[in-house]
């Protein structure tokens, strides 16, 4: 009897403590998986490959389709997704260590005030990252791969851009050689492995939160071996943008030789079938995560976030393939969201910025957005489907073009200051290639207005209700009230930080325009985006 008896105080013990640690999962904050592919479009059937990524997150959740970025170039954009700012507030202004990519600056001035950063002090997370942080992480001048960013428990960084093979990774800190072997280093699957081991030993006693940044869809597009035979019937949209001429657009678009070479052609179509297949080894990371979460029991607890850095063109305007021009297929990007009290099935035509990312991710695990100086708005009122949410109707856009003061030796004749050139003189970017756009989505507009930092201060004007390609600019027919205040609302923008960024725009009913307010103690707000010295 006596052993009975301890037989079932022992039962009732583990029974306590089981329930105990059943409480204590049932009233732990929301988990956040965030997944960043990297130059992966939305305009130009971006998703199309990712059937599995569809039917588990955009099915179950929510898409928003009307998604930008604030820079359409991978460091800017992602410095963006980390701190909830635009460019002209966390200065990170292009890929290079000179244009502040993973700089020694960025690390004093804003990688303290990230939001995983917040996430880990102020919200009891553990965080885990995995992937491609910036361009520049782990150059020597910037501290090397032995620089951990605050706000990480577990660290695994690609050292500067996106590969597949031959590549080192910081793994907290130290690091670690991958050579060409597919079974362990192709770095999809690495990131995937990496990612479900970390579900399988981390601490159940606290939310987490994962970022994993993929190489795919970004060049040299190595696909694994099992799809570099998938697609063969695939090319590059033929869209009405495809090969033509701009021939009302910044000079940098109208030296693009129209029509295009067979050749260009043929390698911007055997582009874009290799970015769809290297998406498909990001499809099988998806499917793997959400079985484990659910495995785990922790999917119900978890929100889920997919998108990309920035967009990407093949052919658009006849020219060939990169990103950091204004136009949609550029600046756009897939968001889709699942998650507790998000209903399955939905898109949401709010426009939307991946500065929201941060300041959502914070409002899940239910920190104070008034105590960060974030220019993002939280989505999550969207994602719960609350009535009567008051949203913002413009985005800005910012670049700042890259250029040398040699000549490129594949195009000479264009002279210096020109970049990024293929054999047949077709450049993709400038040093000035220097522009600003307010970005209008309302009830009654759908507009892009643009500016360009160059001795014209040439304007790019569209409506893309009537013109949905961007085909015609229309800065020289339209009212020129509009114009003015649209001019006005550039310079706001272009000035503006934490919740002067989310004042109403030019076409919301609480819109003012009031020139005195370009003129403070401060002098006026700046036309021009930035100095060429950042």
């Amino acid at each position: 009897m006596a052993r009975a008896a301890a037989w079932v105080r022992t039962l009732s013990i583990l029974l306590a403590l089981l329930e105990f640690i059943a409480g204590v999962h049932r009233a732990r904050k929301p988990n956040v998986v965030l997944i960043v592919t990297d130059d992966q479009d939305a305009c130009l059937g971006g998703m199309t490959p990712l059937k599995k990524t569809n039917s588990l997150i955009a099915e179950m959740g929510i898409s928003f389709s009307n998604a930008y970025v604030p820079s359409a170039l991978c460091c800017p954009s992602r410095a963006s997704i980390f701190t909830g700012k635009y460019p002209h507030n966390h200065h990170v202004v292009n890929n290079t260590l000179e244009g502040n990519c993973s700089s020694k600056l960025w690390q004093k001035m804003q990688e303290p005030y990230t939001f995983p950063a917040i996430l880990k002090s102020m919200c009891g997370y553990q965080t885990f990252f995995a992937g491609k942080y910036l361009n520049e992480y782990g150059a020597e001048d910037a501290g090397g791969i032995s620089h951990v960013p605050p706000g990480w428990s577990f660290w695994y960084a690609l050292e500067k851009n996106s590969k597949y093979y031959n590549y080192t990774l910081s793994v907290n800190g130290k690091a670690r050689k991958h050579g060409e072997n597919y079974s362990v280093d192709y770095l999809t699957d690495v990131l995937a492995n990496m990612s479900l081991d970390f579900l399988e030993y981390k601490s159940n006693f606290e939310p987490f939160f994962m970022m994993i940044a993929t190489p795919a869809p970004h060049s040299p597009w190595v696909a694994a071996p099992q799809y570099q035979k998938t697609f063969q019937n695939v090319s590059a949209p033929r869209s009405s943008n495809f090969n033509i001429h701009g021939k009302d657009k910044h000079w940098l678009i109208r030296q693009a030789k129209t029509p295009m070479t067979n050749s260009s052609v043929q390698f911007l179509d055997a582009a874009f079938r290799k970015r769809w297949q290297t998406l498909l080894s990001v499809d099988d990371m998806v499917e793997k995560l959400v079985k484990t979460l659910q495995f785990h029991g922790e999917l119900d607890n978890t929100y889920i976030f997919f998108t990309s850095d920035n967009g990407f063109h093949t052919g658009q305007f006849s020219l060939p393939i990169d990103k950091r021009q204004l136009y949609e297929f550029d600046i756009k990007v897939p968001l889709l969201v699942r998650g507790p009290g998000i209903k399955p099935n939905q898109t949401n035509k709010m426009l939307v910025a991946n500065i929201d990312l941060g300041p959502t991710i914070l409002d899940i695990a239910g920190y104070d957005l008034n105590k960060t100086q974030m220019d993002g708005m939280s989505l999550l009122p969207l994602l719960r489907g609350d009535a009567n949410v008051t949203w913002r109707s413009d985005v800005l856009i910012e670049y700042q073009g890259e250029g040398h003061n040699s000549s490129d030796p594949t195009c000479p004749a264009l002279g210096p200051g020109v970049t990024h050139c293929f054999p047949d003189c077709v450049c993709e970017d400038a040093y000035n290639n220097t522009y600003a756009c307010v970005r209008t989505l309302s009830a009654l507009w759908n507009l892009q207005y643009c500016e360009f930092d160059d001795r014209e201060v040439f304007v790019e004007v569209y409506n893309l209700t009537a013109d949905p390609h961007q085909l015609n600019n229309i800065a020289k027919t339209i009212d020129q009230e509009i114009l003015e205040k649209m001019n006005y609302r550039l310079m706001m923008m272009q000035s503006c930080s934490g919740s002067t960024c989310r004042t109403p725009g030019v076409f919301d009913p609480g819109y003012r325009f009031n020139p005195h307010l370009m003129f403070s103690n401060h002098g006026a707000p700046p036309r021009r985006l930035f100095t060429r010295s950042l």
